[in-house]
Order: C-alpha cells, then structure tokens, then sequence
C-alpha cells in the first residue's frame, strides 16, 4: 500500500492548491468585469436622466397628446403603441391603455419586455396606448389635474376606435391603479374592464407581523416629513426619496444579493441587470402639491375607500360609482401592496355581495401565491400567464353578471375539455366569492383600526404646526440651487455617478475588463472555494433578513403600543372603547334609482323572445356551478347570433345577460315560469336553441349534478321530450322524476 504525501504531486494539498489557485484567478477576473459592470451602469444613467424624456419601452410609440400643451398643462403624455412587423392588431377589438406608476421611477415598465402588459395585449390582437410622463412636473400641476388630462387622454382612444367591441381596458399598475380607480369613479362612462395590478387601495390593512410599511406614516409622526423634504426640494419632491423607501423594505436584496447574483454569473447576468437598472436608476420628481395630497388622503388618511376624498368641484371620490368590471392582481409575496390592501376596499364600500350587485358591480380578483411587487408588472413569467389570460378573456371578464368572483387558472395539456376553445396555455375560470373569503386572509381588528385613526388625527396635528411654525422658515432660506444640490447628491444618485466613467479610476476597469476577453478563465463549480463563497453568501443574506425582520418587529410593536393608548387616542378625539366603522351606507339616491330599476325589471319579466329565454335558462343552469369557464364562454361568443342571424354588439350582450341575470336573481320562480310564453312556435327553434345551450354548459366538463337537474327542467319549460335531451352533450341520463332548485 502506499501512501500519498501532502503537497506531493497528485496528493490532496496539491488538488487544494490548485483549486484556490483557479478560484482566485476567477475571483480576481469577475471582481474586476463586476466594476466594469457597475461604470457601464453608471454611463447608462447618466445618458438615460440627460434624455428629454427617458423611458425604457421596448416598443416604438407615436406621440399622440402631449399634456404640456394642454389648458391645463401636466407633465403627461400619450401614445400609441406601434406594433412590431410580426405582430397583427384586430381594429375590431377593444383597445388597451397601459397607465405606468409615477411612484419615483420613470416610465415604461409595462413595456419593458416583449414579454409584457402591452407585449400580450398585442399579442392578442388588440391596439395599445401607453400614458407615461416626464421627469419634472408641471408648475402648478396637481393629482386631479392630471386626472382631467388622463381622461383626455381616453377620450382620444376611444374616439380612435368608435366600430371596436367594447371600451378601452385600462391597466394601472401600482401608484397609477388607484389613481385610475379614482379618475373611473367620476368619469365612469369613459371606461371598459380595469386591470389594477399591485396598486394600494386600502392603506391601513394588513396582517400584524408583515406588512410594516402601513406602519410608517406612524412613526414618523404624519405627513410633516414628507412637506419638509418637498420644502428643502424647493417644491419639488424627489422620487429618489421613494425609490429608497421601496429599497429599504428588502435591505438583503438591496445591499447585497442584487449586486452578489451580477458578482458571481457576470459572464451571464450583466445585460439583465443592466436592463432592470435603467428603470430603477431613472428617478422623476413629483410637485409637493401631488406627494402631499397622496400621503395625506391616501397612505397616511386612507380617505379613498372611505368616501372622503373631495374634488375641487365639490364631487365626491366613490369606488362604488365605477360600472365598469375591475380585476384587482395582487401577490402574497408582495411586501409593498400585500393582498390586504389590494382588496380592502372591497370590504369597506360593501356589506356583502348581494351590495356589490346592487350596485352593477363586477369584481374579479386574483392573488399569485410568491411574486413579488415588481414582479407583477415585470416578469415574464406572469405576463405570459396571468396577464396574457387576461387579455385574451377580457370580453369573458366584460359580460360576467354583477358580484364577486376569484379568477383562477389551470394550464391547459392534452386530457384538457373543448382543447380548442382555450386561446392560450392556460384555462381561466372565475368562481364565486364572498366577502367572507377576502374576511380570510386577515385584517385589521377594531383596535388596530383605533390605532390607525389616532395616527391619522397626530399627522393632521403634526403637519399644521409645522406648517405655522417651521415652514415658512424653510422655505425662505433654501434656493433653487441649494434643492437642486440636494437632489444632485442623493444617495440614490451618487452610487450611479460614482462609478460612472466621470471617475478616472474606472477608465482602468474599462481597459482591464476588455483584456480579459480572451483570456477569461472561469472557475468550474465544483471548486470548493466556490461552494465556499456560496455559503459566505447565504450567511450574509441571512443576517441582514434577521436585521430586518428584528427591525420590523420592533417598529410594529412600538407603532403599536403608541398608538394603541388610550390616552393618546383620547387626546386626538378618538374613543379608547368605540368602534370606528368605515363601511359606508348606500347612498337614498341609489337606493331610489335601484328601487325603481327593480320595479322596471320585475314589470318586464314576461317580456322578450327566443333570446332571452335562452339566455334566462343558461343563467339558471350555470348558476349550479358558482363558475365561469373561459371555454364557456368561447363556446357562447360562437354562438351569439338570434334566430334570423343578427350579431348582438358587446353591449348589447353585455345588457341582455345582466337583465336576464338580475331578473333570476328577483323573482326565479316567476322568470323561469313565464319562459314558456317567450318561445316560438316552431319547435325546431326551440330545439336549436336547447342544443346550443348544452353545448356551451358541456364546452368545460360534463353536465351532472344539479346543472343535469336544472337542465332537465329547461327542457320541460322548452316543451322537448327525453330523447331531445339525451341527445345533448355530455349529459347525464334524463330522470323525468328529478327535481331542480
């Protein structure tokens, strides 16, 4: 036998030798490609912020409105999305408009991939509009101004496509999805289905231990703060401030694993990096009128699903005013605009759902279970499933009778029902809700919502003394070049510039990192001193995720403690022992106009032919389910012809079902009854008529159950026989002696 000695060639020191020897040559290559990475991110911010206007879409646009030339002049643009060669757009579909967040960054993120909002919605055939801005605001420029300008904005759409099916769906992803909810709730008639992805409408909900941004405004005392910085801004509030904000909720991310994953695959990752960086690094300012009036009524007041916002002509800001269908995209993995907050509102306009429907409403929510903020407008991934669902099934979401519903998805394979009338690699379908499901996925108890009122009422308080005391003392000392000194040296802005090639140091790295091109000796991964390295990594990400959440425990349980005394809270005019009720009442004029649109309905139940007898019976059978199936729903669209052949428009479709729905939904027994009195003569219409029915009840599973029974009875009020129906589609044996509810 014989023995190897250590450092002897071929023995286990010498393999170790080796392997640090590779894995520092490596080390020393990527350190050095890292750096040229960091000053070519650098010289890309500093060419993107010199841009008049800086975006990152991937698609080319025509400009359509420019808001600076309007009468009253915003920092706001729109336009058209020109498709690329490969990409055909059906003029006879409705247009999409895709909103970006002025949340501190620039604009383009819903183009920012092919693979994106605007990317599937042409995809899907339909035109699409984009609304971005500039980097500076408007002097004088305000949150309803731009309002008023975005709804010019949609005006022009529409006026573009007056023949298409249906108005615009508009997408407003996080800062933009509230202020299209609110802009939809006074301007209603402009709008088709709105698509809010990762926007907060509900500011103080949450779960206690996460969600510890809601806790913020608290504990910096109000809105004070956010008037000082826009004072030391000269007016202007920088957006890097935000940016920071969102950074500061995922320090491990921020300090270290976004810039460790470019460190340790910068052969592979530097141009995705790259990519992303010119929007995270492209900062825009916001008047301190705008920043003011969105922490003040909505992060710190939370004044929009309460109804108490207020527009400068006295009209009031209603969600509940919206009649068009809202689909509401939120994440569990979303530390920024969890679940909570996404569909709060829901909870706070309504008592329940027969209250959503009373008011015309169609709600569709979805909750991804682990994407992240960003991630819902930005990945491909969910752009591809979720988002492209949405705008291939957006004429399904349109025509869903009022109420609440979940859309889930089920990707498609070959054992999957009626394959061919799924559009894309996934098949939709929207299942009833209740109130009481959103009530599950936890919220605020009555004493958090005490502490959130007493943070509100301190904010108020802090924010009037500042503004007697302090601020007209700011603001005569700082200049213009003093706020824009500030800005220049944001933290943010400095660690851009910094290693931009403005450094003379990095002209080194850039002519160090061009040699290495031949000469690149990558270490193989199964060096043990990468595995090493790996470890080193995981420790680091772990103890800044412990930092973290320690921080986050003590800032909810100080937040908490504060704000829950009973003295404060009596000192700020809010009851220690009372319950504070947001939900609203519904107002007498709606109940008035509702009374005497049920009245108009029950008078017309007996009115109507074919077609609404058919659409009645459809209703009634489908109910059973307490789903809709986007193959359904593809299996009627080929079907929506009358007996003589005349295609209904969308609206008209859309009005014909709620009628119908509604009419069920008052009196069942009577509008099931009178369906007799509505049929032809000729029982071969009848017949047809039946028989497409069941094929679009059979288009996603077969028909057993309740819907058989229910089936079964639709047949006998069409006066055909049992071997009629046996006939029809994937339905269960007929039972003469089976009985519906």
């Amino acid at each position: 036998m014989q023995m190897e000695v250590p450092g002897s060639p071929g023995g286990p020191m010498s393999g170790l030798v080796a392997s640090a020897v590779e894995y520092m040559v490596d080390a020393g290559q990527r350190s050095i490609l890292f750096l040229d990475v960091m000053r070519r991110r650098g010289d890309q911010y500093r060419e993107h912020v010199a841009q008049t206007a800086p975006h990152v879409l991937q698609y080319a646009a025509e400009l359509i409105i420019d808001g600076r030339e309007l009468d009253e002049p915003v920092n706001y643009v729109l336009v058209r999305i020109v498709p690329p060669a490969a990409v055909q757009i059906d003029s006879a579909r409705r247009p999409f408009i895709v909103i970006d967040p002025r949340a501190g960054h620039g604009p383009g993120i819903g183009g920012f991939k092919a693979d994106s909002e605007i990317g599937v919605a042409m995809k899907a055939g339909h035109p699409c509009y984009f609304i971005g801005f500039l980097p500076e605001p408007v002097p004088g420029q305000t949150i309803e101004r731009i309002a008023r300008a975005e709804a010019l904005f949609i005006e022009k759409v529409v006026s573009f496509h007056r023949e298409a099916e249906g108005k615009p769906c508009v997408i407003g992803n996080c800062q933009a999805g509230w202020a299209v909810m609110i802009l939809a709730s006074v301007r209603p008639e402009l709008f088709g289905p709105l698509i809010i992805a990762g926007a907060p409408l509900a500011y103080w909900a949450g779960v206690h231990g996460k969600n510890p941004m809601r806790y913020s405004g608290g504990l910096l005392g109000g809105s004070w703060l956010t008037a000082l910085v826009s004072d030391l801004g000269g007016g202007k509030f920088d957006g890097a401030w935000l940016v920071q904000n969102f950074e500061g909720q995922n320090p491990s991310n921020t300090l270290w694993t976004k810039q460790y994953n470019v460190y340790s695959k910068v052969d592979t990752e530097s141009d995705r990096y790259l990519e992303f960086e010119r929007w995270w690094g492209g900062h825009v300012n916001l008047n301190a009128e705008e920043i003011q009036f969105i922490v003040d009524e909505l992060f710190v007041g939370n004044n929009l699903a309460a109804g108490n916002i207020t527009l400068s002509d006295g009209q009031k800001v209603d969600l509940r005013n919206i009649s068009s269908p809202i689909v509401v995209f939120c994440s569990k993995g979303d530390n920024i605009t969890p679940p909570q907050q996404a569909l709060g509102w829901i909870l706070e306009c309504y008592a329940d759902v027969d209250d959503i429907r009373a008011f015309g409403q169609t709600i569709v929510y979805t909750v991804h279970e682990s994407v992240g903020h960003l991630g819902i407008f930005v990945s491909g991934g969910v752009a591809k499933k979720e988002h492209a669902e949405f705008s291939s099934n957006i004429d399904l979401i349109d025509v869903l009778p009022p109420g609440l519903y979940e859309a889930t998805f089920e990707a498609k394979d070959e054992e999957t029902t009626s394959s061919d009338l799924v559009v894309g690699q996934w098949v939709m379908r929207c299942e009833a809700r209740t109130l009481e499901d959103i009530r599950a996925m936890g919220g605020n108890s009555p004493e958090d919502e005490r502490r959130f009122a007493a943070a509100k009422r301190v904010s108020e308080l802090n924010l009037a003394a500042y503004r007697k005391f302090v601020q007209p003392w700011i603001k005569g000392m700082v200049a213009p070049q003093t706020a824009e000194l500030m800005r220049n040296l944001h933290p943010l802005r400095t660690q851009y510039e910094a290693f931009s090639s403005q450094n003379p140091w990095m002209k080194a790295v850039k002519s160090a990192a061009e040699g290495l091109e031949e000469n690149r000796k990558p270490v193989s991964n199964d060096n043990p001193f990468l595995a090493f390295q790996e470890q080193v990594s995981k420790q680091i990400v772990h103890a800044l995720d412990s930092w973290r959440d320690s921080q986050e425990a003590m800032s909810e349980a100080l937040f908490l403690n504060v704000y829950g005394s009973p003295a404060l809270q009596a000192a700020v005019g809010i009851d220690p022992k009372g319950e504070l009720s947001r939900r609203r009442e519904m107002p007498p004029e709606h109940r008035a106009m509702l009374d005497k649109r049920v009245a108009e309905l029950r008078s017309r139940i007996g009115e109507g032919g074919l077609r609404e007898a058919a659409i009645r019976a459809l209703l009634y059978v489908g109910s059973a389910r307490g789903m809709v199936d986007e193959r359904s729903i593809e299996a009627l669209r080929q079907a929506r012809r009358d007996d003589s052949g005349a295609r209904l428009t969308l609206a008209e479709f859309k009005m014909l079902v709620r009628e119908q729905f509604f009419m069920l939904l008052l009196d069942r027994e009577a509008a099931l009854a009178v369906i007799p009195k509505l049929l032809p003569d000729d029982v071969n219409q009848r017949r047809a008529a039946f028989m497409t029915m069941s094929e679009v009840l059979s288009a996603s599973e077969h028909i057993t159950g309740e819907r058989a029974s229910r089936l079964q009875r639709v047949a006998q009020l069409f006066g055909l026989d049992a071997e009629t129906l046996g006939r029809a589609s994937n339905v269960a044996p007929f039972d003469p002696k089976a009985k519906a509810s």
